[in-house]
């Protein structure tokens, strides 16, 4: 399952398939982040039948997102945060998350902005980075900040952050303009933050260690997901036990390490399906699923089609996107 993605102010589009690593990092590696500019903009539609979550990851850069149409489910090791439309909201650097459309939903539309913070708060190091950028991104109690039309204190942020998606790139001036909005999203955050931190005082911290063991982890599944693996293994990428491994998983991301191995393998084989004219067995071998049965069996059990019917409808769901 994908999202499709529109770059912001031009007319071609970007498909988010599978997450793919910085390598010898445990970033993921996002695609065409301009190195003067670092700063993405997107319009992501999630679609019931074929487009509906975007696996597990995490990267340095902040995210920050409005809800036009739908609702968005964002998971993160702290557990599951909704986002109705209207809403807005931002996930701090290096958080682990998914995000998926909730059951019976119909088609939920996403703007997002990922952007390094150096954006807005100068090179790492910096007065500015010292004094306004760390100590919202490297606070262990912030994962995820949601924002509604209801609270007063909010509509400012909302109304920055519909600003920001409406500057075209080829407006004079584009990246002050949005420097300038997002700049004062940030100072009515640290506000807001400002008000509340005495609230925040009493609220287990993350486990900064727990976290790390688990992208490890993460990481050896999502480079060896085609080869036939076991639980064992993907605990010695952690150098923990298999019984810390289960819990981990269970604990953080409410499934097996066999069941999210299941699920990366069944988002390769999307991707394969959607992007490739390789055969139906080709595509179960390449993803570690084995005999054509047993993989035709698997997907239809999770996804409601045969790979055959899933091909044919994401190609002409991206025939109609063009």
């Amino acid at each position: 399952m994908t999202a499709t993605a529109l770059k912001k102010g031009g007319g071609s589009l970007r498909v988010i398939e599978n997450i793919q690593f910085i390598k010898g990092s445990k970033e993921e590696a996002l695609p065409e982040m301009p190195f003067g500019f670092p700063h993405l903009a997107s319009y992501v539609e999630f679609n019931k039948d074929i487009r509906s979550q975007v696996p597990w990851h995490w990267h340095k850069e902040v995210e920050l997102f409005y809800i036009e149409r739908g609702s968005l489910e964002y998971h993160t090791p702290d557990g599951r945060t909704i986002f109705p439309a209207g809403s807005g909201g931002l996930i701090n650097s290096n958080i682990l998350h998914m995000t998926k459309q909730p059951e019976g939903e119909e088609k939920t539309i996403q703007k997002v902005h990922i952007f390094d913070v150096s954006l807005i708060g100068g090179r790492p190091g910096s007065l500015m980075e010292q004094k306004y950028i760390r100590p919202l991104t490297a606070s262990p109690s912030i994962e995820v900040l949601k924002f509604c039309p209801q609270q007063e204190e909010h509509r400012e942020i909302l109304e920055k952050i519909r600003k920001s998606f409406e500057i075209g790139e080829e407006e004079f001036a584009y990246e002050i303009k949005l420097n300038e909005l997002l700049s004062g999203i940030w100072y009515r955050l640290l506000e807001i933050l400002e008000k509340t931190q005495h609230e925040k005082r009493g609220k287990s911290l993350r486990h900064g260690k727990t976290d790390e063991k688990l992208k490890m982890m993460l990481i050896f599944i999502h480079e060896h997901y085609d080869e036939k693996i076991s639980v064992k293994e993907i605990a010695d990428a952690a150098f923990i036990s298999e019984r810390e491994c289960f819990r981990s998983f269970k604990e953080n991301m409410r499934m097996t390490p066999v069941e999210y191995l299941n699920d990366y393998r069944l988002q390769a084989a999307c991707n394969l399906l959607a992007g490739s004219k390789e055969s139906v067995t080709s595509i179960g071998n390449a993803c570690g699923m084995g005999s054509s049965s047993y993989f035709g069996r698997v997907f239809r059990e999770k996804m409601g089609y045969t790979p055959i019917e899933y091909r044919r409808k994401r190609q002409d769901s991206d025939k109609n996107w063009h």
